[in-house]
């Protein structure tokens, strides 16, 4: 009996054991697991004063004041302007989704709106990835204070967009994305390259727009000499790394910020239907890593991307570049995507989501758990 006690007894003391051993591999990796829960909020924004209807949002970007900015591309068909007008190019919201402001010549600001940023003193910049300009306008939109380049001149070989892309001016683009501005120094990073038929590098500017520095996308023997690089987004974290969309490469990359590369973060692509590939449906052209937005908090625990071909937004572990949770779906539905294209978080964490192509709109998904 003596012995069958002992051996009761070490058995229990081996189940805790290995009981203990799980808990300690399991436990992290679930709390790993665990990432902020979005719902959408179908009230933002308020309707559109004075008949106003949007086009595509080519750019979206979010003030010191949680307003929202977004670009509105003006594609509208004649059916919408029968029945409504033209929106203005930009379009201010405050945080309860009024309009509080508008502005943007479209014949003077860039062509295809795109990208948008607001630096630490509140002026707002923009790209246009039908143009080669980059510009920066006073908060309230009535200056424009300076711009790199000349619109409707890309940096190509005959200075129109059906030039071949050169890649090199120090003073113009050819289909600039995204715009990141470095809230330290004032540099100015640009995503130099929308489109295959456009340039394909990260171009870095001063505050006073002279060029410091380019450097082109990472490639691996994997890539193979059919590559072809899609600089769609550019952003900068908190410890001033760089990371830039490799729209068809479906991965992320990241740089510091001279341009020495540092890591590759992928993003899959799931293809969900069945239909073949061809002409007509080439699965993954649309790109899995599209946009990059980060949560609020200092340390930036996760990262937000647009996968567009999945339509949905991907959360990150920024460090470890580990896909926790994803929310959304194809649709067009309150909290359903149709070509989601642009993302940027405000202070409280929320995170908002700009559709283009016959989206044409934009929605507010509030954080209702943080972990």
């Amino acid at each position: 009996m003596k012995k069958k006690a002992n051996f009761v007894r070490m058995a229990a003391a081996s189940a805790g054991l290995i009981f203990a051993i799980g808990s300690l591999c399991f436990a992290p990796l679930h709390a790993q697991s665990k990432a902020p829960r979005f719902e959408v909020d179908p009230a933002w924004p308020k309707p559109l004063p004075n008949l106003w209807v949007t086009g595509g949002i080519g750019g979206l970007c979010i003030d010191s004041k949680d307003h929202v900015f977004i670009l509105n591309r003006r594609d509208l068909t004649d059916n919408d302007l029968d029945a409504g007008r033209q929106a203005p190019v930009v379009i201010e919201f405050d945080p309860d989704g009024n309009v509080v402001n508008s502005f943007g010549d479209p014949d003077t600001t860039p062509n295809t709106p795109h990208g948008c940023a607001v630096d630490t003193e509140n002026n707002v910049w923009m790209t246009g990835n039908g143009d080669g300009i980059v510009q920066k306008y006073s908060h309230d939109g009535s200056k424009l204070l300076f711009e790199i380049g000349k619109r409707g001149v890309v940096d190509s070989s005959d200075g129109t967009i059906k030039g071949k892309a050169l890649n090199s001016s120090h003073s113009a683009f050819f289909k600039p994305a995204g715009i990141a501005i470095d809230p330290k120094s004032g540099d100015v990073y640009v995503a130099d390259g929308e489109t295959p038929g456009g340039n394909h590098r990260i171009a870095v500017f001063d505050r006073t727009g002279q060029f410091l520095r380019q450097w082109d996308l990472h490639r691996t023997e994997a890539d193979g000499d059919a590559f072809v690089p899609v600089l769609h987004c550019v952003t900068l974290d908190n410890d001033g790394m760089v990371y830039v969309c490799d729209r068809r490469g479906h991965r992320i990359q990241v740089f510091d910020k001279m341009g020495n590369f540092q890591k590759n973060i992928p993003v899959e692509f799931e293809a969900m239907s069945k239909l073949p590939a061809g002409p007509e449906h080439v699965p993954g052209a649309l790109g899995s890593a599209v946009w990059i937005g980060f949560s609020r908090d200092p340390g930036q625990k996760y990262m937000y991307v647009i996968n567009q071909d999945n339509e949905k937004i991907d959360i990150l572990d920024r460090t470890s570049g580990q896909i926790l949770s994803s929310f959304g779906r194809v649709g067009r539905q309150p909290g359903e995507f149709t070509y989601a294209h642009f993302l940027a978080v405000d202070s409280k964490g929320n995170v908002y989501v700009a559709e283009v192509g016959t989206g044409k709109r934009i929605q507010k998904f509030k954080m209702v758990e943080s972990r």
